[in-house]
């Protein structure tokens, strides 16, 4: 009897030590620069960039707002930016906003377009990252590796834009330094619709 319990056990443990080293296998994380920090996900980066464009796809909807068409509005609670259309429609896209510490909202309006944008990254933001033994470049060229992506919509005289970026999982996370991400094709897509001088409510 006590040989048939110790087998028992010994099974049980067996199947517990197995869940616990195989199931991670499914996980998956990424170096998140922003926050220097890994990004853990549920499942592999590819799956959970899969998973983003699923959710976030560039969709019309019905949308009721006093804002005349034209104004971009952005939900930065709800990761979504509408651009609000004629007869009571918007275009919704899927966005990735500002992590902690780094939220903001308010009016502005698009002073600048540029395709393929360069970066140059603030001082502050060199700064900062210098304290944790990350060094940025002062600039960096535009074009596919750049992390402002394929199109940038600059916001006044702020340091903020919507761009695109390279990192398809994060668009609906709060992973950025207050800048509006979007998938390239959609902001490419947005760059097309949208006139200098362009309103934009931040939320």
């Amino acid at each position: 009897m006590r040989g048939y319990l110790r087998k028992g056990i010994f099974a049980i443990i067996c199947t517990l030590v197995s869940f616990v080293f195989v199931a991670p296998a499914s996980a998956g994380k990424l170096w998140n620069p922003d926050t220097r920090q890994w990004d853990i996900f549920p499942d592999t980066p590819a799956m959970a960039s899969r998973s983003a464009r699923s959710k976030f796809k560039r969709k019309v909807i019905s949308y009721r707002t006093a804002e005349k068409p034209g104004t971009i509005i952005i939900d930065t609670d709800e990761r979504y930016l509408y651009h609000v259309q004629e007869n009571g429609k918007a275009v919704r896209y899927g966005i990735g906003v500002g992590r902690d510490g780094f939220e903001w909202n308010g009016t502005e309006r698009v002073t600048r377009k540029a395709k393929w944008p360069g970066w140059t990254p603030p001082e502050e933001m060199r700064r900062r990252e210098a304290k944790k033994g990350r060094t940025l470049p002062r600039y960096m060229k535009g074009g596919p590796e750049n992390p402002l992506g394929a199109r940038a919509l600059y916001l006044g005289s702020t340091i903020y834009r919507i761009h695109g970026t390279t990192e398809d999982w994060s668009i609906g996370r709060a992973v950025s330094s207050g800048c509006i991400r979007m998938f390239n094709d959609d902001v490419s897509y947005l760059y097309e619709q949208v006139n200098l001088g362009t309103k934009v409510v931040v939320n």
